[in-house]
């Protein structure tokens, strides 16, 4: 999506500033009401109503080792995520591990538990 223009910008900071409810300024220029608050509390804040700079996207820390880690779950596949964390070498997170697999398509629940058996 993109980002509204630093014209529409300055006039809703311009019809806000002028006394317009925020309700009204959102009506006008068919934007909601929440983003006119938010747009205002960043103006005040420090004087900026441009748009903020996208972040860039970052592939995934464990791609490089999607190979390594199916062979891992292929050969052990009840292993932890913190048990696939030591066995691939690398300083990451356990969540980071979790994602890594998710994208293998794999699960990492154990199988459910069982009945017990009742005592003779």
């Amino acid at each position: 999506m993109q980002a509204y223009s630093l014209d529409l910008r300055e006039r809703v900071v311009a019809d806000r500033e002028a006394g317009l409810p925020t309700a009204e300024v959102a009506h006008k220029y068919r934007v909601s009401p929440a983003w006119v608050r938010r747009l205002m509390q960043r103006y005040r804040a420090s004087g900026q109503v441009a748009p903020r700079h996208r972040t860039q996207y970052q592939a995934p820390l464990l791609a490089p080792y999607r190979q390594q880690l199916e062979a891992l779950i292929a050969a052990q596949p009840d292993a932890t995520l913190a048990e696939l964390r030591t066995a691939l070498g690398v300083s990451v997170g356990l969540t980071t591990v979790w994602r890594a697999v998710r994208r293998l398509g794999l699960t990492v629940k154990k199988s459910p538990a069982r009945r017990r058996t009742r005592s003779a």
